[in-house]
């Protein structure tokens, strides 16, 4: 489970393995075996590294926290939702497109 939410953050930022392991300062293998569940026992120290080097918490890559939004929606996601709402749409105006949308479908 840490090794998916590294995984899945380092890719939504764009990041390759040897990046984050030299941004948080661990080796490059080290964060592989994590990532590929080879190494399930990392260290809090080695854990905030890569926390900070992510801009995200320890309570988030150890799954004590549930998933929030944020980090569940990329970039252009983030861009368009907050362009919808600096020109005036609301949460209404979302559940109702969504709404829509699934009538549609049916």
């Amino acid at each position: 489970m840490i090794g998916d939410r590294i995984k899945y953050l380092r890719e939504q930022k764009g990041l390759t393995i040897t990046e984050l392991a030299e941004m948080a300062d661990i080796s490059k293998s080290y964060l592989s075996h994590m990532e590929r569940k080879l190494q399930n026992n990392p260290s809090l120290q080695m854990l905030s590294k890569i926390a900070e080097s992510l801009d995200t918490n320890l309570e988030f890559l150890l799954g004590e926290e549930y998933l929030k939004t944020a980090y569940l929606l990329d970039e252009e996601w983030k861009s368009l939702i907050y362009t919808a709402i600096q020109e005036g749409m609301r949460k209404e105006d979302f559940i109702r497109i969504y709404q829509l949308q699934q009538q549609e479908k049916e």
